[in-house]
């Protein structure tokens, strides 16, 4: 198995929390972040400017998203125009779609051709992996956010899936496939084995990097030790079994 080391797929930080984010800033593993206004509500976020400011200040070199909050497809692009202004390293996540089911291609085109880096997000169908591949094609370097883990929750398997949009996107150098929403550590590894430019993770899976290689017969003890711990944390007792003394 591969260390992390080892990897060529990027790792990127997913989250809102700028403590964080600081602390995952000092790992030379995390090659980027991403964030959206899902995971900002969660962190407690309230002034959306004021939290991009804090983060560039203290993580000015790395590739960051940034996600508008518009519906509306004029009111998107200035939002999106603003945002890049922010610093050279950041990225506007522009939805695949309004939440009216409009397709954004148009405005992802004219943005990624103006010089503002998109990252493509919500994409699920290899037609929107195309579509978003033709809007980038020619303009500045991008990404497409494809939610491999919503894929899993259906009941796909994501990594044939993940691989078609691989060579759909051969055709947009400048455009990196991002395998968005994982739901486990052995994402990771699909990911890299097909070639996959970048994988977001989540705080709950990053804290499981340690794991990597683990030996299964100490993590076989550890479960032992964590359910028999537990037990006796929680006192329980089977009806009519003999004391100890």
């Amino acid at each position: 198995m591969k260390s992390i080391s080892d990897l060529h797929v990027k790792l990127f930080a997913d989250g809102a929390d700028l403590h964080e984010m600081v602390s995952l800033y000092c790992r030379p593993y995390i090659r980027g972040f991403t964030t959206n206004p899902t995971l900002m509500r969660r962190a407690g976020v309230h002034d959306y400017h004021q939290f991009a400011r804090e983060v560039l200040a203290t993580i000015p070199d790395r590739p960051i998203s940034f996600e508008v909050f518009s519906d509306d497809f004029d009111e998107m692009e200035q939002q999106a125009r603003a945002m890049a202004a922010w610093g050279p390293c950041v990225y506007v996540k522009i939805p695949v779609t309004n939440t009216r089911g409009e397709p954004s291609y148009d405005l992802i085109h004219r943005l990624s051709h103006a010089g503002v880096k998109v990252n493509v997000t919500a994409v699920l169908t290899l037609d929107q992996v195309d579509r978003a591949m033709q809007a980038v094609a020619g303009g500045a370097p991008s990404n497409v956010s494809m939610f491999a883990g919503r894929i899993a929750d259906t009941g796909r398997d994501p990594v044939p899936i993940m691989t078609d949009a691989l060579e759909i996107l051969a055709a947009a150098p400048r455009a990196e496939l991002i395998w968005a929403s994982p739901r486990e550590l052995l994402n990771i590894f699909q990911a890299d084995t097909i070639g996959c430019h970048i994988i977001t993770l989540t705080s709950d899976i990053l804290k499981k990097l340690e794991l990597v290689g683990k030996d299964l017969d100490a993590l076989s003890l550890d479960t032992v030790r964590m359910f028999r711990d537990d037990a006796l944390k929680a006192g329980f007792t089977i009806v009519g079994e003999s004391q100890p003394t």
